[in-house]
């Protein structure tokens, strides 16, 4: 018998990375919010790798966090190790990846949930979302109903799960966790279309069944540089990792039982993530290479499992044990959860717009791997925009929308509602024709203005940026004013980092443009240097040094943003406008553009077709 069990805001379906930052921001933007979730132990929980950040995901994490997101702050307090990665390449592609505690991330979030206020957690699967008049009406399996204004769709990979190792396969969630066996039908029934994308994981293994004494360390970062701009007091690095590599001995036994992987027997019809490939698939693509490289990371300071990262795999449980004994250090590991791969049901993000909603289904919106994306980072950036425009059109507000030239969260929406995606989306710093102005180092001066906007960041946060900003900017004015005479002294410190002496008195800020001198180089020679935290200096330093760089950038953005201000009617119909091609009518049909920027990114949208439209515009 079903009942009824409430009338709130908002609902969201899925309490992983991408519910968990929906969630918090409709509660704290003042909206009645309830969050399902199948099981209560996997609130947050990290089913592949024990870690957040990394290449460009690091970036995100900042941005989610000066929006006023959740994900940098629990990843400090649950961090094992911080390392910055590409750090001998340029300012741009600088990332932090921190290795965190996966048990105490998970526990640290549901108590997050538990405790905000406006926001209630619950245990339930639902099987049902329907339109009820001006409401969404959801029907969970044991019978309750409620009503919603909004509702958010963050399934992961729970929807239509199923396990794959070798010859067998299950209906499951990651984890072993039951998954969502009837939502993805009801979302079918309600006109979603929905299709099949793949993705796996390595085996946990024993750590005191591993020899480490002839493998590569690697160490966390000092001084650690934390993700949120909040983190008082430094973390600290508490583990090491250890780096292995794979051999001739483990591509011949992965390559004599090819046949028993369900990606190569036909079992597995979803289509598996493009830049994270399974063990089998990177000897098979890259069959020229002799061998690949393995991270060993701890998954937690109270657990002795250890995870594999670049292992993932589908093969059965005792090849898996074969291929894992022939590398070395893992000679006689013993396999406490073996790889597998999972298949889920997903949407095609084509049909949202730049705010998460699905066009023809307002107030419903999608986010995190439900629309075809990959990655914790991903799903935690998607779900707060999500969160954050759900909540602000119940309150009748303007929408936040975020562009390609102010985020990589602008930027992965875009690509996603806008190109659409055929695999797992996966954002690569390579992805932003901007990322010379979008480094995570300066998230706070793109992001934080527009949480403040929208209620995210408090007052005292907001007072410290305020206050940043002004040190930054008089910093900046005291290199500009700031004059070096020559001297001995002077000259020796600049000769001795391969650069000419000077022989008149050079300002400080011309001194920095060089490219051998720094502010750590300068610091003998620059005695009126302030006291200032280490971000406003790494800041003012890369602005200092790739001021041209920038500047080119900015006058493409402000070219850009041209574009993006000619708006475009959404229930424009493209084929009654003369002049365009039969292709660019059906795909702009299909996406329904904002403006015109955005349909001069659309596949099959030619620049005739955006001159056409410019011209139907000025008419």
């Amino acid at each position: 018998m079903s009942y009824f069990a409430g009338e709130y805001d908002i609902a969201v379906i899925g309490a992983g990375h991408a519910g968990i930052e929906a969630a918090l921001a409709g509660a704290r933007l003042g909206c009645k919010t309830v969050v399902f979730t199948i099981n209560m132990d996997a609130v947050g929980n990290c089913p592949c790798n024990p870690s957040i950040g990394g290449t460009a995901k690091g970036h995100l994490v900042r941005e989610i966090d000066a929006l006023g997101g959740e994900m940098g702050k629990t990843a400090d307090e649950c961090m094992l190790q911080m390392r910055m990665l590409n750090r001998g390449k340029g300012p741009a592609v600088h990332s932090l990846r921190a290795q965190i505690d996966r048990r105490k991330y998970s526990e640290v979030m549901k108590h997050k949930l538990e405790t905000q206020e406006n926001l209630e957690l619950h245990q339930a699967e639902i099987i049902s979302v329907k339109k009820d008049g001006e409401k969404w009406q959801l029907e969970t399996r044991m019978g309750a109903i409620y009503t919603f204004s909004a509702v958010i769709v963050a399934t992961g990979t729970y929807l239509g799960g199923r396990i794959f190792v070798g010859e067998v396969s299950y209906e499951s969630g990651p984890d072993g966790v039951f998954p969502a066996a009837f939502l993805g039908q009801s979302l079918k029934e309600l006109g979603l279309s929905l299709r099949r994308f793949k993705t796996g994981t390595p085996a946990r293994v024993l750590k005191s069944s591993i020899d480490f004494s002839d493998l590569e360390e690697q160490c966390g970062d000092e001084p650690v540089v934390p993700f949120s701009y909040d983190t008082q007091t430094l973390p600290e690095n508490k583990v090491k990792c250890h780096i292995s590599w794979t051999n001739e001995k483990t591509k011949q036994i992965i390559l004599d039982n090819i046949d028993r992987s369900p990606l190569y027997s036909g079992m597995i019809h979803g289509i598996g993530p493009r830049y994270c490939p399974s063990i089998e698939d990177k000897i098979v693509r890259f069959s020229d290479k002799p061998r690949h490289q393995l991270f060993i990371e701890p998954c937690g300071e109270n657990t002795e499992e250890m995870y594999l990262q670049g292992m993932s795999s589908s093969l059965p449980e005792e090849v898996q044990l074969q291929f894992y004994h022939s590398i070395k250090g893992l000679e006689n590991v013993i396999i406490m959860r073996c790889a597998y791969a999972i298949e889920y049901d997903c949407v095609d993000p084509l049909q949202m717009n730049n705010t998460l909603e699905f066009i023809e289904y307002p107030g419903l919106y999608g986010a995190g791997q439900f629309n075809g994306s990959s990655g914790y980072e991903e799903a935690a950036a998607q779900g707060l925009v999500a969160g954050i425009n759900a909540a602000l059109k119940i309150k009748g507000e303007e929408p936040m929308i975020l562009d390609r030239a102010g985020s990589y969260i602008g930027t992965l929406i875009d690509d996603l509602v806008t190109k659409g995606v055929n695999d797992p989306y996966r954002m690569m710093t390579s992805r932003s024709e901007y990322r010379l102005i979008l480094r995570q180092d300066n998230a706070d001066e793109r992001m934080t203005p527009i949480g403040r906007r929208v209620g995210l960041i408090s007052d005292e946060r907001y007072e410290r940026f305020l206050l940043k900003q002004q040190l930054k900017a008089e910093e900046l004015k005291r290199l500009k004013e700031t004059v070096i005479a020559p001297n001995e002294k002077v000259n020796s410190v600049i000769v001795s980092r391969e650069t000419s002496p000077i022989t008149t008195g050079v300002r400080l800020i011309d001194l920095m443009k060089r490219p051998q001198l720094s502010y750590e180089a300068l610091k003998e020679i620059d005695e009126t240097r302030p006291d200032l935290d280490a971000n406003i200096f790494e800041q003012i330093e890369i602005e200092v040094k790739y001021e041209g760089y920038i500047n080119k950038q900015l006058a493409q953005v402000e070219q850009m943003r041209r574009m993006e201000s000619k708006a475009l009617p959404i229930d424009l119909d493209y084929t009654t406008i003369t002049g365009l091609r039969l292709e660019a009518q059906e795909k702009l049909n299909k996406v329904h553009p904002t403006n015109l920027g955005q349909a001069s990114r659309i596949s099959g949208v030619s620049p005739a077709d955006i001159s056409v439209l410019v011209i139907w515009l000025s008419r």
